[in-house]
């Protein structure tokens, strides 16, 4: 075991207790609140809606340019987790793109497509850091969205970015030391860093070729490490909260409100409907919720998994008034 396989397996493990510990708080958090009827229900129907909201992300259609960009940034998401696990296993064995010589000429196709995923997914991150610090988009700019949520949302673009230099620095590197050092396999021809490598790196030597690659490699495993660690302080644990959350929504109608014995009863004694022998009872009732304990579990989670898009609010008849009430900020606001 070389020095870089140790130092892989140690960042692994570190970075798998301190998440334990992370996603678990965020689990713990979550089972505080009150559990609901709407937990239980039609498990076909929740699968089905989990497919078309959260894998088929049938929601963002409703503005098909923004669709079209998260979309390339979440399919490259997806496809990328190919690469990231063939470079977990390339890391704790010391191995080299150890799915190419079992999928041969799919795996390069594969690692293609990952690779012009990858291009549509910077030009669509750059394009969202443009919207949110140069055009600056109303729903961007209220008083909730800055500080914090702010300066998160362009860190995770950024880190974006990085992962992408990561992914095409290793790949190019990796296409130039083909037939110079035999521990990179032949994978054939990258659609991208094939083609575009040579022409870039053509003049530079083995050893620094052997840099350039290791610096793609580190670069995006450590990017990933630490998305890992930074997602439960970050809006973007939607990543991860989204399926749950699609899964548990509620399946009655929206609008629907729920029976309040406390209140129907109140209603009754001062419509004399009821008799309550002209003593009214000296327990209070509670009505809403004080504290994240009187929330159902559904509505924590779904705080957690708010993205702070601020359609929400960009919607709600109130604000649309001038008031000052968001949505938005109230689901900011029950997650923090």
């Amino acid at each position: 075991m070389d020095i870089q396989q140790i130092l892989f397996l140690i960042l692994l493990l570190v970075v798998g207790f301190l998440g334990f510990r992370l996603y678990g708080r965020v689990y713990r958090n979550i089972r505080l609140g009150k559990v609901t009827p709407e937990e239980d229900g039609d498990i076909q129907t929740r699968w089905k809606r989990v497919n078309l909201i959260a894998f088929g992300q049938k929601k963002m259609f409703k503005k098909p340019l923004i669709a079209l960009m998260h979309g390339a940034i979440y399919v490259a998401f997806l496809f990328t987790q190919i690469e990231l696990i063939e470079i977990i296993i390339d890391g704790l064995s010391g191995a080299h793109r150890f799915f190419a010589p079992t999928l041969g000429g799919v795996y390069t196709v594969v690692i293609s497509t990952i690779e012009v995923l990858s291009i549509l997914a910077l030009v669509a991150t750059i394009i969202f850091l443009v919207r949110r610090n140069v055009i600056r988009i109303n729903r961007f700019e209220k008083p909730e969205m800055q500080g914090w949520p702010k300066k998160d949302a362009n860190l995770i673009l950024l880190g974006e970015i990085l992962l992408i230099i990561g992914i095409m620095s290793m790949n190019m590197g990796d296409s130039m030391l083909q037939g110079l050092d035999e521990h990179y396999v032949d994978t054939g021809t990258f659609i991208l860093s094939g083609n575009v490598g040579p022409m870039l790196l053509g003049g530079m030597d083995q050893s620094s070729l052997y840099v350039l690659e290791r610096f793609g490699w580190w670069l995006h495993i450590l990017v990933v490490f630490g998305f890992i660690l930074y997602l439960p302080i970050s809006k973007h644990l939607h990543i991860f909260l989204a399926f749950p959350n699609t899964y548990f929504a509620r399946t009655s109608a929206p609008g629907t409100m729920s029976n309040m014995p406390e209140v129907m009863d109140e209603v009754k004694g001062m419509l004399g409907l009821v008799d309550t022998g002209g003593e009214m009872s000296e327990e209070i009732p509670e009505f809403g919720a004080k504290d994240v304990f009187d929330l159902p579990r559904i509505d924590l989670l779904g705080a957690y998994s708010c993205t702070e898009c601020g359609r929400c609010t960009a919607s709600c008849p109130a604000n649309i008034t001038g008031k000052k009430l968001s949505p938005r900020k109230i689901m900011m606001d029950v997650r923090d």
